[in-house]
C-alpha cells in the first residue's frame, strides 16, 4: 500500500471518574475526509484520563493495520495527552504511565504529530466513547461512507420529500426541527402537572443525566450513530421554562452552539391543577376534568384551552422555520408543543395532541419544507435513554 495520510481522532470518558468508562476513536483519510474505520470501547471503571489513553491506543492500533506505513495526525480535546505524548509534559500516574508507554512502542519508528482540538471538534470520537458506555460492549465497524446503506436511510431522501406520493411542489429548503422534550423535574418523577404557568422546576439529578445522554446522541447527527443521516445540528432553540432551558444549556455546550429562547414554546397552561396528579385533580374537579378530556374550547379552571394553545404553537413553528430556515434545529421543548408540531406536520386537528407520547429526553424528528410539505421522520425515540 502507497504511503498514506490519516487522522486519529479519539476521546473517552467515565460517568463518575473514576466510574464506568468508554473510549472512542475514528481513523479517517485525511485526503478525502472520508470516515475508514469507528471504533467504540468499553472499558470498566476506569478515570477520564485513562479511557483517553485508550482510545488513542486502539485508533493507532487501528491506523497502522490499515496501512503500517501511514502518516497519521492525532487529533484530541484532552490536552494532557497531547502534551504528554508530544514530550512536554510528564506522565505521573502509574495506569496513565504503562498505557503511555504502550503508546510510545506503538508509534516507535512512525510518523506521527500530535494536535489539540475544541471539544466541539471532536463530537464523533466522543459520541463513540458514550456509545461503548451505554452498551457497554466493543464496536468496531470498518466504514466507507460513500458505500455504507443503513436500513434507516436506504429508502430516505436527503433533500426532498421521501415518499413518492408527497406533493411534487417543494420549492423551499428543508429545515429539519430535531424535537427534545426537556429531562426529569422533581415534578415529573413525582407524576404532577407541571404546566406553562405554574411552578418552573429546574432539572432533577436524574434529569440531567438524560439530557447529557440527549446531548451526547445529538452529537453523532451527521456523521455516526443511529442519526448518520440525519444533517449535523447548527442551532438550539428553547422553551423559556427552566426545564428546558437546563436541557439545552447541556445540549448545546455539547454541540458548541448557543441557546435562542422562544417564548411561544412554553408548556400549555394547566391552571388551578398545577402540582396536582392526575388522580387528585379528577377527584378534585370531577365535572369539568370529565369534560376537559378531548375538548378542543374547554379549559382547566384559569388554564389554556386546546385552541388557544394551538395558535400559539403554530406562532413557534413559524417563527422557528422563518429564522432557521434551511438548518438543523433543536427544538428543546414540552409534551404538549412537540405532540403540535406533529399534529400541524400530520395535519391531525385535536387527536394528534393526545395521540403521540412524549418521554422525558425523547426525540421526535420532523422535516419540513416551508409551508409546502412536512415529513415525520420518527417520534419518541428513546433508544439513548
Amino acid at each position: 500500500m502507497t504511503h498514506q495520510k490519516l487522522i486519529v481522532e479519539a476521546d473517552g470518558g467515565s460517568r463518575g471518574n473514576p466510574g464506568p468508562s468508554g473510549s472512542g476513536a475514528v481513523v479517517i483519510d485525511a485526503e478525502t475526509g472520508l470516515v475508514i474505520t469507528e471504533i467504540s470501547t468499553f472499558g470498566g471503571v476506569a478515570t477520564n484520563n485513562v479511557a483517553e489513553y485508550k482510545a488513542v491506543l486502539a485508533g493507532l492500533t487501528e491506523a497502522f493495520r490499515h496501512n503500517p506505513s501511514a502518516s497519521v495526525i492525532v487529533r484530541m480535546d484532552s490536552k494532557l495527552v497531547v502534551e504528554q505524548m508530544s514530550g512536554k509534559w510528564k506522565i505521573k500516574h502509574p495506569d496513565m504511565q504503562v498505557l503511555g508507554i504502550e503508546v510510545q512502542r506503538l508509534i516507535a519508528g512512525k510518523d506521527v504529530t500530535w494536535t489539540w482540538i475544541p471539544r466541539e471538534q471532536n463530537t464523533l470520537a466522543d459520541a463513540l466513547a458514550n456509545e461503548a458506555m451505554d452498551s457497554e460492549k466493543d464496536v468496531i465497524r470498518h466504514v466507507d461512507k460513500r458505500e455504507v446503506v443503513s436500513s434507516a436511510s436506504i429508502e430516505y431522501n436527503p433533500t426532498l420529500p421521501s415518499s413518492l406520493r408527497a406533493p411534487g411542489n417543494v420549492t423551499e429548503p428543508m429545515t429539519t426541527l430535531i424535537l427534545v422534550r426537556h429531562g426529569r423535574t422533581a415534578l415529573t418523577e413525582t407524576h404532577k402537572i407541571s404546566g406553562g404557568r405554574g411552578d418552573d422546576p429546574n432539572l432533577s439529578e436524574l434529569g440531567k443525566t438524560d439530557a447529557n445522554s440527549v446531548a451526547s446522541l445529538l452529537s453523532g447527527f451527521g456523521r455516526a450513530g443511529v442519526f448518520p443521516h440525519i444533517p449535523a445540528v447548527t442551532a438550539v432553540v428553547s422553551s423559556p421554562m427552566n426545564r428546558a432551558r437546563d436541557t439545552a444549556t447541556i445540549v448545546a455546550q455539547r454541540l458548541g452552539l448557543d441557546v435562542s429562547i422562544e417564548e411561544n414554546l412554553r408548556e400549555i397552561s394547566f391552571g388551578d391543577w398545577d402540582g396536582h396528579t392526575n388522580q387528585q385533580v379528577s377527584e378534585l374537579w370531577p365535572e369539568q376534568f370529565a369534560a376537559w378530556r378531548g375538548s378542543w374550547e374547554l379549559s382547566p379552571p384559569n388554564g389554556e384551552s386546546l385552541a388557544v394553545f394551538d395558535e400559539r404553537t403554530r406562532v413557534a413553528r413559524k417563527n422557528i422555520l422563518e429564522k432557521f430556515s434551511g438548518e438543523t434545529v433543536v427544538v428543546v421543548a414540552h409534551v404538549m408543543p412537540i405532540r403540535g408540531f406533529v399534529s400541524l406536520a400530520l395535519e391531525a386537528g385535536a387527536s394528534g395532541y393526545w395521540a403521540t407520547q412524549v418521554a422525558p429526553c425523547s426525540v421526535t424528528i420532523v422535516r419540513h419544507w416551508g409551508t409546502n410539505h412536512s415529513e415525520l421522520v420518527t417520534t419518541n425515540f428513546t433508544g439513548h435513554l
